[in-house]
């Protein structure tokens, strides 16, 4: 189940990833502005923010493994969209929906919670995560030598519509072989689905006021993206369009406060209180959900940007460019399980999350300083040193995060990779602003400041390293919980 759930995870990614090896030449080719192409980028990361809650839902109420083969179906769509496309506004439409396939990690954190028990929950995900991200290398180093090799079939230049359209067509094709070989859990096991569907359940008041701060968040990352989509040299939409989708986004997030009202309704009009065996802390999510941005986050837009970089500070050809900016997702096979790994071995989940942080914001400091007189390999050493913590904090982030609230894993790893994508977003909007020493600087030292509130106010999950029978014979329902302590 993990192999066959991580090369979906993988297939996802070499789809969502499929742009940023082409973006210079998709560019001159299209006659597209810098700041359009840049735009592009954000709008690859814009729809995962909603789509991961959904998908959430959706998952927590069918299970993964219709979840995950339904999403790996519709890859098929945006990817063709994108291999026929003519101009800027068709490249942002297909983007956008492109998004929605970068939500389908969240599938498979459930899926893997419901396999291995909560002492190998840190190297479980960790592989999952790390093979899982490596279809972001395997679209920059792979796709451009699909692209070129098929050349002939373009007139002799880079057949990137090709290669863009074989990835659509294989995750469309997996995804019917998924559904048809995996089940959602171990023989004799129940699946659990949450009480309530519609929003998170929490335990407390305050719990649920930070709920609504956290969907807030979400919201503001998608009316951030309205407005840049706005602004002059882009143009997608003019200003009367832009205050619309700002009204559409008011409303999506009442119905959002709405639905959550209605699911806490009880808790909040007192006629129910948890005990406190069954209490959790949403600020111990919200806690997680900024580590999120700060690796996965800082990860998206890297991603997004290095291959460019690269082209442009040293004067390289966009193939040559896109092999080299892949070592940063490559890294992926191994920092990703380690982080999981050394939260599972360190014996504290929180000092782990720590001092990765930490690692993350002094990685990207470093980066801050490259330029076209560093010689290369020392300017891919950093780079690297930056990915492996930034992904080794992913594996850590979603070594706690199952162990909050089993049936609800969905909902929370939604919450929670929703705000990668918020990262990517925000980051991507500063770089298409500015420049990348300045991006470089804003993701490191925002890893700091997560790290020192990692260290304050983060809590070690409570039975956090036990294993799965122990914890369905002494806790009912079967659930790991961060206590209020």
């Amino acid at each position: 189940m993990l192999h066959q759930t991580w090369f979906a995870f993988f297939l996802t990614f070499v789809c969502w990833f499929n742009f940023a090896p082409f973006a210079t030449t998709i560019g001159k080719e299209l006659h597209l502005a810098p700041e359009q192409i840049k735009t592009l980028g954000i709008c690859n990361l814009a729809l995962t923010i909603p789509a991961r809650l959904i998908i959430g839902m959706l998952l927590d109420r069918f299970g993964p493994r219709i979840t995950y083969s339904m999403l790996l179906m519709f890859a098929v769509v945006p990817c063709l969209m994108t291999a026929v496309a003519q101009d800027f506004n068709q490249l942002v439409i297909s983007r956008l929906l492109m998004g929605i396939v970068g939500s389908g990690f969240v599938v498979g954190i459930r899926m893997v919670a419901e396999w291995f028990q909560p002492k190998e929950m840190g190297i479980a995900q960790g592989i999952y995560g790390g093979w899982g991200n490596f279809g972001a290398f395997g679209a920059e180093f792979a796709l451009p030598m699909i692209a070129v090799s098929t050349s002939f079939l373009a007139g002799g230049t880079s057949n990137w519509r090709l290669a863009i359209a074989f990835t659509g067509i294989i995750a469309a094709i997996y995804g019917v072989i998924y559904y048809n070989t995996v089940q959602d859990t171990p023989i004799g096991k129940v699946y659990k689905k949450p009480k309530k569907n519609g929003a998170l359940e929490v335990t407390t008041v305050k719990s649920f006021w930070a709920m609504i701060v956290s969907n807030f968040g979400l919201i503001f990352a998608l009316g951030l993206l309205a407005w840049r989509l706005e602004q002059k040299n882009i143009h997608f939409l003019n200003l009367s369009q832009m205050y619309l989708t700002w009204l559409l986004l008011a409303g999506l997030f009442a119905y959002q406060s709405y639905k959550a009202w209605e699911v806490n309704r009880e808790l909040l009009t007192g006629k129910k209180t948890y005990p406190p065996t069954e209490r959790f802390q949403f600020g111990q999510i919200a806690l997680l959900e900024f580590t999120y941005i700060t690796s996965f986050g800082s990860e998206l837009a890297a991603v997004s940007m290095l291959p460019a970089f690269f082209e442009k500070t040293f004067a390289l050809e966009h193939v040559v460019a896109g092999m080299i900016a892949a070592s940063y997702p490559f890294l992926n096979l191994i920092s990703r399980p380690s982080g999981g790994l050394i939260s599972d071995k360190f014996g504290s989940r929180k000092w782990t999350m720590t001092i990765i942080s930490a690692g993350i914001g002094v990685g990207y400091l470093m980066a801050h300083f490259i330029n076209g007189n560093w010689p290369i390999p020392l300017a891919i050493a950093v780079t690297m040193f930056a990915a492996y913590f930034a992904q080794a904090g992913c594996g850590a982030t979603y070594s706690i995060v199952p162990l909050i609230k089993k049936e609800a894993t969905g909902q929370i790893a939604g919450n929670v990779g929703a705000y990668g994508n918020f990262g990517g977003v925000v980051y991507l909007t500063i770089f298409s602003l500015t420049d990348a020493p300045t991006l470089f600087s804003t993701m490191g030292l925002a890893a700091l400041v997560c790290a020192f509130m990692c260290a304050f106010f983060l809590k070690e999950p409570k039975n956090s390293f036990g294993a799965s029978h122990e914890v369905e014979t002494l806790q009912t329902p079967t659930t790991i919980f961060l206590t209020e302590e």
